[in-house]
């Protein structure tokens, strides 16, 4: 049967009747339509970019589908009806199509230096090998792979590349003849110039960003996944390790205490920015609300720019088309208007996920 929805459709702001028929979005009139919401403020599903539900709590690998399936479920009650898994050590192909989960853009593992990353986690190559295994990589995911472009160096004491910026260029450049796009890890200011110098396609954290790189990422219309949620996680972090690296422990907390006004900087100067949190490890699923709220309170982006970075401009940019005519049956209804108070995106009254009415 098919579905009728009838709110203030968002970014249009007018009152609008849609219908869904299976998995496509109409505004035909389906005779014998059950009206599922005739009142309140409609988006196409949410999206959260960085997410990781191959990741249990304690930056660990899910053993099994049925783990995955349930970290999916959650973020999926909060609204989140499409998926980027910015990286998973293990594999679930099996739920691309699953009709109760979230759409999903799916990297491989991560593609990491030996012996500097979340242990088990990505697959840990030299240099000589970062190019043949971004290829194998892209065939595991289903149109990005992601690098790891740095981490703490123990013989430094810091933050560094995780390899010599000919590799990391050359990486990008073999995602792209893969014919995928390419996510990068940074937080130091040197990994995250060589990435966007080469070319990369989405920066995630970004917490080392200059004014000259934010320009740049502009010009070249390179994402950036704030996840400001993990990077409040920056103190724990420096806690942990002062007694042993000092210095990365004041990079790290210099790190978070300016990253606001970063991310304010590439708002401000153009740069594309799209809704992550992160979750899997040290972040819950689920989060997605308290990610948008940030980027709001702390970030300086207007309201409905965050909800465009949360729904309809992270659909399309991920290949998920919104609420239009022929579009993918997702979407989520909130009872009052979230431009005027952000706050409501934590309680939608309606979630539809490929034509099926969740609640």
């Amino acid at each position: 049967m098919a579905l009728h929805v009838r709110g203030v459709l968002l970014p249009d702001d007018e009152v609008r009747d849609i219908w869904l028929v299976g998995d496509r979005v109409t505004f035909d009139p389906q005779p014998g339509a059950e009206t599922i919401a005739d009142r309140g403020y409609v988006l196409p599903g949410l999206v959260d970019a960085h997410c990781h539900i191959g990741i249990a709590r304690g930056a660990t690998p899910v053993t099994s589908l049925d783990q995955a399936r349930a970290l999916a479920r959650t973020d999926r009650d909060a609204g989140v009806l499409a998926i980027r898994d910015a990286g998973s050590p293990y594999p679930y192909p099996e739920l691309d199509d699953e009709p109760d989960l979230p759409r999903l853009a799916r990297a491989g593992r991560h593609v990491a230096p030996p012996r500097r990353y979340l242990r088990d986690i990505g697959v840990e190559v030299a240099a000589s090998e970062v190019a043949a295994t971004v290829a194998e990589q892209a065939r595991a995911g289903n149109g990005w792979v992601k690098l790891v472009g740095d981490w703490i160096d123990r013989g430094v004491g810091d933050l560094a590349p995780s390899w010599d910026a000919a590799t990391m260029t050359a990486a990008v450049e073999a995602a792209h003849a893969a014919g995928v796009r390419a996510a990068v890890h940074t937080f130091s200011e040197s990994a995250v110039e060589i990435m966007v110098r080469a070319g990369v396609d989405s920066i995630e954290h970004g917490t080392g960003l200059s004014p000259d790189l934010v320009d740049e990422m502009a010009r070249r219309g390179t994402a950036l996944i704030p996840t400001m949620i993990n990077i409040r996680t920056f103190g724990g972090i420096a806690d942990q390790a002062r007694a042993k690296f000092p210095g990365y422990a004041d990079h790290m907390l210099a790190l978070r205490d300016r990253f606001p006004e970063v991310v304010r900087a590439a708002y401000e100067a153009g740069v594309p920015i799209y809704v992550g949190t992160d979750a899997g490890g040290g972040i819950d699923h689920g989060l997605a609300a308290e990610e948008m709220l940030l980027l709001h309170e702390r970030a300086g982006m207007s309201t409905l720019d965050v909800l465009a970075a949360a729904s309809w401009r992270a659909r399309e940019w991920l290949g998920f088309p919104g609420l239009v005519e022929g579009g993918l049956a997702d979407l989520v209804v909130y009872p009052d208007d979230p431009r005027r108070d952000l706050r409501v995106v934590r309680t939608p009254s309606r979630l539809v996920l490929r034509g099926r009415l969740l609640r």
